[in-house]
């Protein structure tokens, strides 16, 4: 609980301030715990921000998967895991302030923890376009493009939610709707066979 609390507190406090501006004493007071208890709880700054990154990327992927239902077709398995993308950016606006512009900006081993999360969502959203494409009879040509699509995909997702951040007047399920218009549309023509080639 006590953990929790230091979490919660730091979250909020990177957010606010980035990285460099966060001070140990502000996460002290907001979680209204002693420095000394910080410290023993999850050490120095450089590891509080570790521990954070690590807790709000484990609490993204599980409301992911949790939103993503099996047993759909692929198209809306995609529509209900961006629902549940934007729901988590929506309501903790503060990690993903965290994960994607305090983590990125600072670089070294807290990008990389990032990078790692993006991996496993990229997995996700490829397993989809797989399955898609197995569906049609195209399971060699959607397993040779699935990975970078969905990298592009994921891409997509992140700078969609990064832009939302300065515009939250647009609900959770018009970004999905506006990213399932962009790129599904594009992957449901490629598990047709229906590709685009320049003339």
């Amino acid at each position: 609980m006590r953990e929790k609390q230091i979490l919660d507190a730091a979250v909020e406090v990177f957010a606010r301030h980035g990285y460099h501006s966060a001070s140990m004493d502000e996460v002290s007071d907001v979680a209204g715990v002693s420095k000394p208890m910080i410290y023993s709880y999850l050490g120095a700054k450089e590891d509080l921000f570790l521990h954070c990154i690590r807790r709000e990327a484990g609490r993204l992927l599980e409301a992911v998967q949790a939103g993503i239902k099996p047993d759909l077709p692929p198209d809306m398995q995609l529509w209900h895991g961006l629902r549940s993308f934007y729901g988590f950016v929506s309501e903790y606006r503060d990690s993903w302030t965290v994960l994607h512009r305090q983590a990125l900006t600072v670089g070294g081993p807290f990008a990389g923890e990032v990078d790692a999360l993006r991996g496993r969502a990229i997995e996700l959203v490829s397993a989809l376009v797989v399955s898609a494409g197995s569906r049609k009879g195209l399971a060699e040509q959607a397993e040779f493009s699935g990975e970078g699509l969905a990298a592009a995909l994921v891409g997509a997702a992140e700078s969609l939610a990064d832009w939302w951040l300065d515009h939250s007047d647009v609900s959770d399920a018009v970004l999905a709707s506006w990213l399932m218009n962009l790129i599904w549309l594009g992957f449901n023509d490629l598990v047709e066979g229906d590709v685009w080639r320049p003339r």
